[in-house]
């Protein structure tokens, strides 16, 4: 049975975001007023809306997001406004959205990775480990895989592997091993459940609860959010007129990696030797990082919003010749 025939939602739920670093990235997109702008990650607008302020009514803002709640809210919060399209869709699929528009390059696109304030705090969404939801974690409810095959069905090692990788965990190998032994006994359903496994498989730590980085790691690996980034990088530049800019915005160190080696290889670099008078080596760059260094959020802004303190926004303007 789907999962989301499992549980009821909640009818008044409300998508709440704050949105991270928003005057740097709307200063780094150095925002032409009749431009197009892609936000792909669109959640609660509240990046978009701020984008759309600058846009005369020539101007077009699209939003996508792969969570349709998020698409509903986007809807209601920019209902002053007229110059937009929603798709619900993934990021990963710009090239595809955009010609299905018939548009073919834009001025701008916006990508503010990881999972919502909203979806953290929904507990029946099954993304929070202060909870006892059944085991969900998906950004789209419509995707078949959940957190409750990947806990339930995949191989101890593939989990230990996972929880490593993607949580950064260091008692991935006994986390996963104790996983296997108790949806042995009984299937692993809830996120009290699994949280309290993970609890009893690691001494005591000040970090943080005990499964936030286990929950992290099923929850990246449900919604494959590393593997098509560095692609998702490159297409999203191939869609950039010249001059046009890409911000985004990471939380998790594999994600600001493989945004800065796609930003590196877009750019890319000479190999002639330094003797040679001209180039001979034949590489092409896409363009030039704007930031050499990912811009952070002030301590101001952390005592506001807590979560962006592990926000890192990179920036690539397309400079083809």
């Amino acid at each position: 049975m789907p999962l989301n025939n499992i549980y009821k939602r909640g009818v008044n739920l409300e998508f709440k975001h704050i949105p991270v670093l928003l005057d740097e990235c709307i200063n780094g997109l150095n925002i032409k007023k009749d431009g197009i702008y892609v936000d792909g990650t669109i959640g609660g607008a509240g990046h978009s809306k701020k984008i759309i302020e600058k846009l005369s009514d020539k101007g077009l803002l699209i939003g996508i997001d792969r969570d349709k709640d998020a698409i509903e809210t986007a809807k209601k919060n920019l209902v002053p406004y007229t110059n937009y399209k929603l798709v619900h869709g993934n990021h990963d699929d710009i090239n595809k959205i955009l010609s299905d528009l018939n548009i073919d390059k834009v001025d701008g696109i916006l990508l503010d990775l990881g999972v919502s304030s909203y979806q953290l705090d929904e507990r029946e969404r099954g993304f929070s480990y202060n909870s006892d939801n059944i085991l969900d974690m998906r950004m789209d409810q419509s995707q078949k895989l959940s957190a409750l095959e990947v806990v339930n069905e995949y191989s101890e090692e593939d989990l230990a592997k996972i929880i490593f990788e993607y949580g950064e965990e260091r008692f991935s190998k006994t986390i996963a091993k104790n996983i296997c032994i108790e949806r042995k006994k009984e299937k692993i359903t809830t996120t009290k459940r699994l949280a309290e496994i993970v609890q009893k498989s690691k001494p005591f730590s000040n970090d943080g609860h005990p499964a936030k980085r286990t929950f992290q790691a099923i929850r990246i690996e449900v919604n494959n959010e590393i593997k098509p980034l560095y692609n998702t990088v490159l297409n999203s530049i191939d869609c950039l007129k010249n001059g046009g800019r890409i911000c985004i915005i990471t939380f998790h160190s594999l994600e600001d990696r493989a945004v800065k080696d796609a930003f590196i290889d877009a750019q890319g670099k000479c190999t002639c030797p330094k003797d040679l008078p001209y180039c001979v080596c034949g590489y092409k760059s896409l363009g030039k990082i704007i930031t050499k260094k990912p811009i952070e959020a002030s301590d101001d802004e952390i005592k506001i919003n807590s979560r962006s303190k592990s926000a890192k926004l990179r920036i690539f303007e397309k400079q083809e010749k």
